[in-house]
């Protein structure tokens, strides 16, 4: 159960960042014993993708908090997030710190699909909000919004590996806010569709 939770809640982090929760998965198995991942997924403690992933979280950090650039990353990134969900999902599900279920490591792919599906979920609410926030703010709410994601996706990876029951009512939380939001932005579609001039041009 608790690898469940915790997979659940990196995969709902990779959807805000991809590279986050590999990092941290990564790193905390090849310099802390809180995590062991399987033979399967050693490359995630690889020096060299390690590296790798550092550049990658540096680059999404700066494109990320750029107005319309910002839209064309998460284009990009529709693919990256949710296979990035998929592989720490499936990875914690099986490491050897975690009460994983026979179910589920008798059936890997299970994590694999969860995990994409959770990622893809949260990367979808968060391309449709983003639009809106840089349109009303300008472009100005852009690196703001972007700071809180990243700061979010950190925490939650976190959380995820320490107190994964604390991660599951984050993920809840991110699921009520993202909600609220997603309606917020489809109301004000509605407002300004309907103050749309007529157009009297037309018999």
């Amino acid at each position: 159960m608790l690898a469940v939770l915790t997979g659940l809640g990196l995969s709902a982090a990779a959807g805000l960042n991809a590279y986050i929760p590999m990092l941290v998965v990564g790193l905390l198995d090849r310099y802390s014993d809180l995590v062991r991942l399987p033979a399967e997924f050693g490359w995630l403690t690889n020096g060299w993708v390690l590296s790798i992933l550092g550049v990658l979280l540096l680059a999404e950090v700066v494109l990320d908090k750029v107005a319309v650039v910002d839209s064309l990353n998460d284009a990009v990134q529709t693919f990256v997030r949710p296979a990035a969900g998929g592989a720490v999902f499936a990875a914690t599900d099986a490491a050897e710190r975690f009460d994983s279920s026979t179910f589920m490591a008798d059936n890997p792919w299970i994590g694999w699909i969860l995990g994409i599906v959770v990622a893809l979920v949260v990367h979808l609410t968060k391309t449709s909000i983003r639009p809106v926030v840089n349109a009303g703010t300008l472009g100005t709410g852009a690196p703001v919004v972007s700071t809180v994601e990243d700061t979010v996706s950190l925490g939650m990876s976190i959380l995820a590996i320490l107190a994964p029951v604390v991660a599951l009512i984050g993920v809840i939380m991110l699921a009520f806010v993202s909600f609220r939001m997603v309606r917020m932005v489809r109301r004000r579609h509605n407002d300004r569709k309907s103050q749309s001039p007529v157009n009297f041009g037309e018999r």
